[in-house]
């Protein structure tokens, strides 16, 4: 019969498809219960799981650097730079199969002279401690800065025996600033620096890089209202000089060899309005006319430097 012949070409073929029926059980299998919602601590993707692990770190004494204060300068040439400039460590931190080369060796060997830990860890570990992969196999722990007091400040200057010479920064957010700001003052024999308490660059390693070690010698006192801590030198006997362009006195015509605190703000933003509202000057710094700025620890250098020259000429300079 036609059709159903078994020679090749005689077979009917159809490529209709019928109607599907059911789901196959999918829709069955999908309306079978899952049991309990697992608790937001169990979900490993829940702020809450993260929680309850770091609770349980803590309980069994596992140490998570992550949440202390201590700062970890990562990769060899910062390491290196902090050694030179004396930054005070308490650890130096190997990843184990860290392949070895001078400046490993020199951090290695520095460390060990210095009575410095030199720890080995896990390369994984090492991730975790700083939050990224871009270590080199190095890490160097730093303490928490130690900051003084701004009744420290006026009571060493006092004792000093020297007109008193600060720098306070005002929206300085960069530590690089603020560690070049910290290396001039202690260059032009200035007794400290404040710096605000929110809203501005601490001493991080990176400032402590910048300042080339000074920063172990000069005090830096963070003020929790920087206008109050301003009053408070007025009160002592300072005059605040604020810097900015169009000042009522030029560098060229003020006097810097009384009790002087200078208040530098950022190139972009410059001084607040209740902070310059607050100063008794406003001093600027003769430049080229189409020059418009200097950041904030160019400006304070100039000046402290011509501060310290009017200081040796009347033989009024501190240590």
């Amino acid at each position: 019969m036609a059709g159903n012949s078994q020679r090749q070409g005689a077979t009917r073929k159809t490529s209709k498809k019928g109607a599907a029926k059911g789901s196959g059980g999918q829709r069955r299998r999908g309306l079978r219960g899952k049991g309990a919602t697992p608790k937001a601590e169990d979900r490993v993707y829940h702020a809450a799981y993260k929680r309850k692990k770091a609770a349980e770190r803590r309980a069994s004494g596992a140490h998570d650097r992550r949440s202390t204060d201590v700062e970890l300068v990562v990769g060899r040439n910062p390491v290196i730079e902090c050694l030179h400039a004396n930054v005070p460590a308490t650890a130096l931190y190997v990843a184990e199969g860290t392949k070895n080369d001078d400046r490993l060796a020199e951090a290695v060997h520095t460390c060990a002279d210095r009575g410095i830990s030199v720890l080995e860890v896990s390369r994984a570990e090492l991730e975790r401690m700083t939050g990224n992969g871009m270590h080199q196999g190095i890490g160097l722990q730093i303490p928490p800065y130690q900051y003084a007091e701004v009744e420290d400040l006026i009571d060493k200057t006092a004792e000093a025996g020297t007109p008193g010479l600060i720098v306070a920064l005002d929206n300085i957010t960069d530590p690089r600033n603020l560690g070049a700001v910290i290396r001039s003052v202690a260059a032009f024999g200035g007794h400290g620096v404040i710096i605000p308490e929110r809203r501005s660059a601490s001493v991080t390693a990176v400032a402590w890089r910048t300042s080339a070690g000074t920063a172990a010698r000069l005090p830096v006192a963070k003020a929790t209202n920087m206008v109050r801590a301003l009053k408070q030198f007025q009160q002592a006997g300072y005059q605040v000089v604020g810097l900015d362009a169009g000042g009522d006195h030029t560098l060229d015509t003020y006097d810097g060899t009384t009790p002087t605190v200078i208040v530098a703000g950022s190139e972009g933003k410059g001084l607040s309005r209740l902070v310059s509202e607050t100063c008794d000057t406003i001093l600027s710094i003769p430049m080229a006319g189409w020059v418009e700025s200097l950041n904030a620890s160019v400006a304070a250098g100039v000046v402290l430097s011509e501060f310290a020259r009017q200081r040796r000429a009347q033989g009024v300079q501190g240590e």
